[in-house]
C-alpha cells in the first residue's frame, strides 16, 4: 500500500474560493480512480489543508495526480499556496494512520512544494501542529 500526505496553506481568503472548486472536483476525481483505497481530508486552522489517502501502489496514486482535476490544480497552487509540502511512503496497513503519525512524518520526512510566495516556515516545515479534528472521510464509489 502506497500513502500520499499533502498539506496546503492559501495565503489569502482571495483565493479560497477558487481553491474549494478545484478541491471539490479534485474529490469527485479521486473517488473513481482505479487504485484508490480510502482518504482523509482534514481542514486546518489559517486556510489550511491537509489530504492523506491510500493507494494499492505508488503507480496508481502518480495516474491520478498526474490527471484530471487533480492535474488542473497542480500550477494554481504554486500562486495560491504561502506553505505547501508533500511526503508519501509505503504501508503493509490497509487503513490510513491517525493524524498525529501523518503530521510527525510530514515534519520528519515531508519535503516542501514549489510556491511563489513562500511564508516563513514553508522551506523547513516548522508550522503549528494541526488541529486533528473534525476530519472527512473519502471512500471510493
Amino acid at each position: 500500500m502506497h500513502v500520499s500526505l499533502t498539506r496546503l496553506r492559501i495565503r489569502s481568503l482571495r483565493f479560497l474560493p477558487g481553491f474549494m472548486v478545484y478541491a471539490l472536483r479534485s474529490e469527485s476525481q479521486v473517488r473513481g480512480a482505479a487504485g484508490f483505497r480510502q482518504g482523509s481530508l482534514l481542514p486546518d486552522r489559517k486556510r489550511t489543508f491537509w489530504t492523506m489517502t491510500l493507494w494499492d501502489s505508488s503507480e496508481s496514486m502518480r495516474a491520478y495526480m498526474t490527471s484530471g482535476a487533480h492535474k488542473a490544480a497542480m500550477p494554481k497552487l504554486l500562486h495560491w499556496c504561502d506553505q505547501a509540502s508533500v511526503t508519501h511512503w509505503e504501508t503493509d496497513e490497509d487503513t490510513l494512520p491517525s493524524w498525529e503519525f501523518a503530521a510527525t512524518r510530514m515534519r520528519s520526512q515531508g519535503r516542501p512544494s514549489k510556491v511563489l510566495h513562500p511564508a516563513s516556515g514553508h522551506a523547513d516545515l516548522t508550522f503549528d501542529p494541526p488541529r486533528l479534528s473534525p476530519f472527512k472521510p473519502i471512500a471510493p464509489r
